[in-house]
């Protein structure tokens, strides 16, 4: 028979094993792959503009308006005026969830192919950002 010796669960060679697994999902988990995927489809103008600001803007199949995708997977779509400003929201995804790359990806792939069938099955959201509570003073 023979007896180990256990170390403790905070050992310094036990923190390497639990940082190197932490690193190896946040490289290559479901999110990361969706997002060396999105990016994979995005153009270089597409790309540089996601890095930059964390949306892209894509032109729809049957009416040419302009549309931004944000980061995320729902009320993430905004369409602009001539202006380049939000107008209209919407919201669509597809019917499992998916990682928010992946989404984005469906979105994009969506309104460049097939513009009407998506709006024609989208909800309309409020393009402004959801206001915050207000803070209710009590007076003791």
């Amino acid at each position: 028979m023979f007896l180990f010796r256990r170390r403790g669960a905070d050992s310094a060679s036990a923190r390497a094993v639990r940082a190197f697994y932490r690193s190896f999902i946040e490289q290559n988990g479901s999110e990361a792959r969706a997002r060396r995927l999105l990016r994979d489809w995005l153009s270089p103008d597409q790309r540089v503009e996601f890095d930059a600001n964390g949306f892209f803007e894509v032109t729809g199949s049957h009416t040419g308006r302009r549309y931004r995708i944000h980061q995320g997977t729902m009320s993430n779509v905004w369409e602009l005026d001539e202006k380049n400003e939000p107008k209209v929201g919407w919201c669509f995804l597809p019917e499992r969830a998916l990682a928010a790359g992946d989404v984005m990806l469906a979105q994009k792939i969506a309104l460049e192919t097939d513009e009407a069938a998506v709006l024609a099955i989208a909800n309309r959201v409020s393009t402004r950002p959801p206001s915050r509570p207000r803070v209710v003073r009590r007076a003791w």
